[in-house]
């Protein structure tokens, strides 16, 4: 099997990376597309043109993600059928989440056509959970048919398991980008509540709320929480491999409800344990005590209780994180990943 992967994408996002790396791993030639142009015109022009040096010899052209405006020059020039990695809206992710504009704006308008016709368009739709696919089919009333699910999965070669070397303060972990979906400000909450414990909370990221939330850690004199910035990719691993536990989201969102975030599997793959809210996502794949503990959504008493529960009690924490990492190798690696891929393409 010949696929083309297509689009304007980041070759090092994790979503991309192992999609590709998947599907090379079960023996798919692919054969990369790819322009990052700023401008759109010059951007489909040159995507054009390399299509054309390469359009004789191949069985399907894969979208890739972020892929909505892509979608259109796609099916018009693939003779071949065109599978979309959708995997995420442009409509929720920047108005009902990020709230970035009103729901009356032309922004609205214009983000729910692309989500919209650029699914209408694709012969098949690859979506992370259950719970996203219901989502656009109900919100863009697209053909329930189309879709397909294929998990996120981590980079093992990145995300790996590793004795924690240091041994001093309990800590926590959080990483990702500060915006509506993570909850952050529950976790602060939740470090308020934990103040007199022996506990240090990590968080690694910037983005949105970023300024907001440092400003609530500081109005609550908070002394066990960093703010660490963004980080490298190395220097994230290094925080997961030090860390006692993980942090995930805890917003009540529409989409931290139909998502499961990277790094839950990063968590997996690392053999970390993590805390976060219970999603209608999150039981399509994990049990309460498989490589998660589960805590009620934007409720900081309950995460601060969760963390308690694993500090005081590491033979529980280990067989969790345990019992995750098994769940990992058996359906989360990108071989795994790319092997229900090719499934569906056969």
């Amino acid at each position: 099997m010949k696929v083309i992967y297509f689009g304007s994408y980041k070759e090092s996002y994790p979503r991309n990376k192992i999609i590709i790396d998947g599907l090379r791993e079960n023996g798919v030639t692919v054969i990369e597309c790819n322009d990052n142009s700023s401008s759109i015109f010059l951007k489909f022009f040159r995507l054009a043109v390399k299509f054309y040096k390469i359009r004789s010899d191949y069985d399907f052209m894969i979208v890739a993600f972020p892929g909505q405006e892509v979608m259109f020059l796609a099916k018009l020039i693939s003779r071949k059928p065109v599978v979309f990695d959708v995997f995420t809206s442009h409509y929720m992710g920047y108005i009902l989440d990020r709230k970035y504009f009103s729901e009356n704006s032309w922004r609205a308008k214009y983000y729910r056509f692309l989500d919209t016709w650029s699914c209408r368009l694709a012969d098949i739709i690859f979506l992370d959970t259950q719970a996203h696919i219901d989502y656009f089919v109900k919100e863009f009333n697209l053909p329930a048919g189309k879709f397909r699910r294929i998990w996120l999965g981590a980079n093992p070669d990145l995300h790996h398991p590793r004795i924690k070397q240091n041994q001093g303060m309990f800590s926590a972990l959080f990483w990702g980008n500060f915006i509506p979906l993570q909850g952050v400000e529950h976790i602060i909450r939740a470090a308020k509540i934990l103040e007199n414990e022996p506990i240090i909370f990590n968080l690694s990221g910037r983005g949105q709320t970023y300024e907001s939330n440092k400003k609530l850690a500081e109005e609550l004199n908070l002394k066990n929480v960093n703010f660490l910035g963004k980080t490298t990719d190395e220097e994230l691993v290094q925080y997961i491999q030090e860390t006692d536990i993980c942090l995930g989201t805890y917003s009540d969102g529409v989409k931290a409800d139909i998502t499961i975030q990277n790094k839950i599997f990063e968590s997996l793959a690392s053999k970390r344990t993590i805390i976060t809210e219970k999603t209608s996502s999150i039981q399509e794949l994990l049990n309460d005590g498989q490589g998660v503990l589960w805590c009620n959504k934007a409720d900081p008493k309950d995460l601060a209780e969760k963390i308690l529960i694993l500090k005081n009690n590491k033979e529980l924490n280990d067989k969790i994180a345990e019992e995750g990492y098994k769940l990992f190798l058996e359906k989360l690696t990108p071989y795994k990943i790319g092997q229900d891929f090719v499934k569906i393409l056969a």
